[in-house]
């Protein structure tokens, strides 16, 4: 088979990227070995933020085993109707599904099974997958030897709520979960390594948010080293006091990260480049060999659905020899517990480590007539300037945070100064108007 493009992947960049570059008149096939629609859809953001509204309806109720088992099924519901979706737009002209593993024979031809799709230009989309860190009792690659260790994965298809949950790392992932299981009465605790929660989000942002979630019930020990896991039981060293505690547990879930996979794909034969964050790719998503592109979480720059799909578009527009204003470097992210926290642009951390004048002007929730009206008082919005009073980021946490810096990211796309937004007309009464507020102070 001939194509103009394969597409090895279909999370949200490979699949996103099908249907637009179908669109645009390019004949597109795309492989993927598992779910259409990948990690984020099967077993990563959609079902998380399912439990996580689920989570919200459980809080304060007795019943939390009950509510969760409901909360699974209607999770597997809607992830189930999404990827009928996903797979109904795949059927669309010029777009060919094949299900399989797809790999290299060389830098024009993958190969499903025994067939061979020659296509003039390939974008790798096989997104990442959990990365485990050497602790002992873990196996090899990471794999558990004790039956109390799980994934996330096999986390959230759980039928039945764990009593108690102890979870290796307060990232992302780590602190969504945290804040879901503790939300239908799990005892949570969590290990960490770093001094803080949420490492790459805005260090004000982060220990507030830990503090309310403390207040939940969850247990953080952080600045803490695993060093083994035994049966129910972490074993781990404070490492400023160095002393060793243990936790129990009847779950142990490993949430130290992701790495690109690469697995299989045979990219050594064809001599694509790859460092330690995964594939090396320029602006516009290539690899050292001009034809091929790497999107998504394969590529390591930003392991994010809305990157994979955005870098998609980019690799596509280029093939075609479009240009785009799209900026990829204003990247919004936010993290769903409760409250959600969210941010875009550099922190106010990073902006001084690397000698860039800024200043950052805040505003609280608790001022707000619509979040005292919602009970949401708990929250905090920061937005960060250059010297020329250019809006560069904003960090927030509380209800609606994510909405929040949504509004931001458009405006930077813009170069949008705080004055500017001072004078942009705000819906009252919305918590949006606590960004006015922190632009006006």
């Amino acid at each position: 088979m001939k194509t103009n493009l394969v597409i090895i992947g279909s999370g949200p960049g490979g699949y996103e990227t099908a249907a637009y570059a179908a669109c645009q008149g390019l004949q597109v096939v795309i492989i993927e070995e598992k779910h259409a629609g990948g990690t984020c859809l099967n077993c990563g953001c959609i079902p998380t933020k399912a439990l996580v509204h689920d989570a919200e309806n459980a809080l304060g109720k007795d019943d939390g085993q009950a509510l969760f088992q409901a909360a699974i099924r209607r999770k597997d519901d809607i992830v189930g109707n999404l990827r009928q979706g996903v797979e109904a737009l795949m059927q669309q002209p010029g777009i060919t599904f094949i299900h399989g593993h797809g790999m290299f024979k060389d830098d024009h031809t993958v190969v499903v099974d025994k067939e061979e799709i020659e296509a003039d230009h390939i974008i790798i989309a096989t997104g990442s997958t959990a990365k485990s860190p050497p602790i002992p009792g873990l196996g090899s690659d990471g794999q558990p030897i004790s039956k109390y260790v799980t994934t996330s994965e096999e986390l959230l298809a759980r039928e039945t709520l764990p009593q108690s949950l102890c979870i290796v790392g307060a990232g992302v992932i780590g602190m969504e979960m945290a804040s879901v299981f503790s939300a239908f009465g799990c005892k949570v605790s969590m290990v960490e390594y770093l001094k803080e929660c949420l490492p790459t989000m805005d260090s004000e942002i982060a220990r507030r948010l830990r503090k309310m979630m403390e207040k939940q019930g969850i247990k953080f020990f952080l600045g803490s080293s695993v060093q083994k896991i035994d049966n129910n039981k972490v074993i781990f060293k404070d490492i400023k006091k160095d002393i060793e505690a243990t936790v129990e547990a009847e779950a142990i879930l490993v949430a130290t990260g992701r790495k690109p996979y690469t697995e299989g794909l045979n990219l050594d034969r064809i001599g694509v480049e790859t460092n330690r964050t995964g594939i090396v790719t320029n602006d516009n998503m290539q690899t050292n060999l001009n034809h091929i592109y790497a999107i998504g979480d394969v590529n390591g720059r930003q392991m994010l659905a809305h990157a994979a799909t955005f870098q998609g578009r980019r690799a596509v527009n280029h093939i075609l020899g479009k240009t785009d204003n799209i900026r990829l470097d204003i990247m919004p992210a936010a993290v769903f517990t409760r409250p959600e926290a969210a941010s875009v642009g550099p922190t106010a951390d990073f902006c001084k480590a690397n000698n860039i004048p800024f200043t950052a002007h805040k505003a609280v929730y608790r001022a707000n007539g619509r979040a005292q009206a919602m009970e949401q008082t708990d929250g905090l919005v920061k937005i960060i300037l250059d010297d020329n009073d250019r809006i560069i980021a904003c960090h927030a946490f509380g209800a609606d945070a994510a909405a929040i810096v949504q509004e931001v990211s458009a405006l930077m796309n813009f170069d949008v100064t705080r004055q500017q937004l001072s004078n942009i007309v705000h819906i009252h009464p919305t918590l949006s108007e606590i960004l006015l507020d922190a632009a006006r102070h």
